[in-house]
């Protein structure tokens, strides 16, 4: 495998807390699918999980190299846990075709958050 792109990210739980407050569900339907939702949703604190996904969606589409745009929209980008607890990104859309088109065929994923922060590194890889 070799490494087509790097991001990351960090974020301020604030943030997203207050656009919790100010825009709820809209802002969750805009920016999150349903299974990233019902995940934060049963978390003490949804808005440390929400804040680390939100930094993950924006490692992501600084690591395929376009930000968040016409090639890459908030609900392209997925971020899921496997078994052990591993975070893993799954594509859709015009987000999975950009990919496909620049040969990236997986990611990698890293998180980490905090009362205040919360981070996110991701690399794209291809063959």
């Amino acid at each position: 495998m070799n490494i087509i792109g790097t991001g990351v990210d960090i974020v301020e739980t604030a943030r997203i807390s207050a656009s919790l407050s100010r825009h709820g569900d809209r802002f969750l339907a805009r920016v999150f699918l349903d299974g990233e939702r019902a995940y934060c949703a049963k978390m003490a604190a949804p808005e440390r999980c929400y804040a680390a996904r939100f930094a993950a969606k924006e490692a992501v589409s600084k690591a395929i190299g376009t930000g968040i745009g016409a090639s890459l929209g908030w609900l392209d980008i997925e971020v899921r846990r496997k078994a052990s607890g591993e975070p893993f990104v799954v594509l859709h859309g015009e987000g999975a075709r950009t990919a496909a088109r620049l040969g990236i065929t997986e990611f990698r994923l890293s998180l980490s958050h905090s009362d205040h922060y919360a981070v996110a590194h991701a690399l794209a890889l291809g063959p």
